[in-house]
């Protein structure tokens, strides 16, 4: 087993979407597949049955993710992805617990892309438009994630100032079994929200 330390103390995180599910990371080509992380930033269990994705057809739809991760806890990650959920599971080394829905085929990302998560309604939740080549100095997330910042969590455009990961980086990175280097399933650190022990303490996380 490995283990992962997540500082608890950080301000609010800024600007986060409704219904508190943020993108937290995403990885638009790589080894074991790319991946986008959602994450519960807020303080009450959100029920993202029949949630859907698209990238920029922008159609609330395109895809759904149906009760594959039904309710989704307060810190909790969930993870979209173009490979098979066990092969991604296995690469990455993640504990059964951590909800996976793929494979996802019908809107793989581009190297400039933009992520789109809506609600059961057809709501847009959160947006995030990324490519170093339409923003320039902005991380090209291909065999490595871009973690963002949870104080950057409500940006709908990626920004220079976020960086790609790096085994044992300060998200808690490491690396899958094809060489892609993230953190998909578990975000570090977690919000202000989410602080267990009060200003300087830890939440003890682990994959396997």
């Amino acid at each position: 087993m490995k283990y992962v330390l997540v500082v608890g103390a950080l301000a609010a995180a800024a600007g986060v979407a409704s219904a508190d599910v943020v993108i937290s990371e995403w990885m638009y080509s790589g080894s074991n597949g790319e991946f986008v992380e959602f994450t519960n930033v807020g303080l009450v269990p959100v029920d993202m049955t029949n949630w859907s994705y698209s990238d920029t057809d922008a159609a609330a739809g395109d895809l759904m993710f149906f009760d594959v991760f039904g309710v989704v806890m307060p810190g909790e990650s969930v993870i979209l992805t173009e490979s098979n959920p066990l092969d991604f599971r296995g690469a990455w080394g993640l504990a059964d617990t951590v909800k996976i829905f793929g494979p996802n085929a019908n809107s793989n990302l581009g190297r400039n892309d933009q992520i789109n998560l809506y609600d059961a309604l057809g709501n847009l939740v959160d947006q995030l438009s990324f490519g170093d080549q339409t923003y320039p100095g902005t991380p090209r997330t291909q065999n490595r994630s871009c973690n963002i910042p949870a104080a950057d969590y409500g940006f709908a455009v990626a920004q220079a100032t976020w960086v790609l990961s790096g085994d044992g980086d300060e998200f808690g990175s490491w690396v899958s079994t094809g060489f892609d280097v993230g953190t998909p399933g578990y975000v570090v650190p977690v919000p202000s929200s989410l602080a267990l022990f009060g200003a300087g303490g830890l939440l003890l996380r682990r994959h396997r």
